[in-house]
């Protein structure tokens, strides 16, 4: 099928919609980091369900985004973004209204499901609506500012609904947008799709699945718990599930996802940098909501301010990333990006119960800073590899990388915090829920008598603080050794400066 022909202002309109998606997915990630306290106390999860009710959403959407983003390319992408939205909508419904932790998991499930279907037919859209080069930098740096600014803007809303509202109101945010995003899609958005897509092999759909999940949830619970049988056979079964994903699409005449993209190295490169850059960046970020409200005792709303600088640079960082890159070099760009991350998060090592404000908010000033050159360059970069025939399939490639890298970091980095966490001496009489989280300690301070309280919660919060300051750390690491890696893989890569780089 032609791609419809799009006049230059409904193209920056059609853009507004598919910012409004982005935007949307992005406060639903953040959103809940600030509503964990008011939802362990009302569903009491244990800490393993805590992790659960973060990760589940991670899990399945990097589990489904391949298969969703190959299926956008066949049966059109503003279909499924309108199908998805319609969807999301609906769940968060059920989000809402959840009142035990397994439900929430589930529905948390649901709603990766959902939005599996929104992010690669977004960047997709973009593609295909815009083919200047120069252009597609602008319009994916308003894409990407737009979801870190969502990363932060969620706090902000959140904090102003939980000051007023039960902690599903959240949730029930996303109705009015979504009904906007399909009424005004439904008229704005051209129509694309592969005009030669093959069949949506279900197999393949299947073995993908199967093989992120197998694989996320061994590293999840051998990070959490050590080693145990049951996750060793489900990172086994993932990882032979994976190898036959990638022998069928060798075998496939159309596979889901054609895995010649892999032999260009801007490409293979950009997406290790997005994945190592999540995994080192997310899990700090889950835990530094609860830091601000439990340890230091801010309220909903001053904890979601407090996160603004990090969307602040990440919106300026976004909208100069293009030019910047051109400028000087993608590689330059991209490192630098990651360096500054890295040093903010090496800066967070120092963290503790009564670390001061200067120090946190100029943390997330470079983080968001160095967040928004690279993840804005590295998406360009993806984009331009491929032909906009597969844009679906190599956006979801680029999004899987993200997704698996928020589900390992809170995984990984999470289970740094609640290990180290759960070592600490209370007073006499502690109950064992103190030990789980620091939310289920604020409970159990609550039933003792004021001095044992007092010192519950202060060797409660002195150890979370402490675990989040290892977290950092790690994260710290993570960050500068991928900078360097990424200052060899994206050697003589280049941003296109003409449309003739169509394919």
């Amino acid at each position: 099928m032609k791609q419809q022909a799009i006049t230059r202002p409904r193209r920056w309109l059609a853009l507004g919609v598919l910012v409004l998606a982005v935007l949307l997915v992005a406060v639903d990630a953040t959103v809940l980091g600030l509503a964990t306290p008011f939802l362990s106390e009302d569903l009491q999860p244990s800490g393993t369900q805590l992790l659960w009710i973060g990760d589940a959403y991670s899990f399945v959407l990097a589990g489904l985004l391949v298969s969703m983003g190959s299926l956008g390319d066949r049966i059109g992408r503003k279909r499924i973004l309108l199908i998805g939205a319609t969807a999301f909508g609906a769940i968060s419904v059920l989000n809402a209204y959840a009142n035990s932790a397994e439900l929430m998991i589930v529905a948390r499930a649901l709603l990766g499901v959902a939005g599996a279907t929104l992010m690669p037919a977004t960047l997709a859209l973009i593609r295909n609506l815009f083919h200047d080069p120069r252009e597609r930098s602008v319009a994916i740096g308003i894409w990407g500012a737009a979801a870190s600014a969502g990363m932060a803007i969620g706090p902000i809303v959140g904090g102003v609904l939980l000051e007023n509202f039960w902690w599903g109101s959240v949730f029930l945010i996303n109705l009015p947008v979504m009904a906007v995003l399909v009424v005004v899609g439904a008229k704005l958005l051209p129509e694309s799709r592969n005009p030669k897509p093959g069949p949506w092999d279900l197999a393949s759909v299947v073995l993908s699945m199967v093989g992120m999940i197998g694989i996320v949830y061994a590293i999840k619970e051998f990070a959490a718990h050590g080693f145990d049988w049951i996750p060793l056979a489900a990172g086994v079964a993932g990882a032979i599930a994976l190898y036959g994903f990638v022998r069928r699409q060798r075998r496939l005449p159309i596979p889901l996802l054609d895995l010649r993209l892999f032999r260009s190295r801007g490409f293979s490169s950009a997406v290790l940098a997005d994945l190592l850059t999540i995994l080192g960046l997310s899990g700090l970020i889950f835990f530094l909501s609860q830091y601000l409200q439990l340890v230091q005792g801010r309220r909903p709303i001053e904890a979601g301010l407090a996160e603004l600088p990090a969307a602040i640079g990440a919106i300026v960082a976004g909208l100069l990333a293009g030019r910047v890159a051109r400028r000087f070099s993608v590689r330059a760009v991209v490192a630098g990006g990651l360096a500054a991350i890295g040093l903010a998060l090496a800066a967070l090592t120092t963290i503790s119960q009564d670390t001061g404000y200067p120090l946190l908010g100029a943390a997330l000033l470079a983080v968001g800073a160095g967040a928004g050159f690279s993840f804005t360059v590295t998406a360009d970069v993806i984009l331009a590899a491929v032909p906009k025939e597969e844009a679906g399939a190599a956006s979801a490639v680029s999004e899987t990388a993200y997704e698996l890298g928020a589900a390992l970091g809170i995984a990984v980095l999470g289970s740094i915090v609640t290990g180290v966490y759960r070592d600490f001496t209370g007073p006499a009489g502690t109950p064992a829920a103190a030990h789980e989280s620091l939310g289920g300690a604020v409970e159990a301070a609550a039933q003792l008598p004021p001095e044992a309280a007092a010192q519950l919660l202060d060797a409660a919060r002195e150890s979370f603080a402490h675990g989040v300051s290892i977290a950092a750390g790690v994260g710290a690491a993570v960050l500068l050794t991928t900078a360097v890696v990424a200052w060899f893989l994206l050697r003589g890569q280049q941003l296109s400066t003409s449309s003739t780089h169509e394919h």
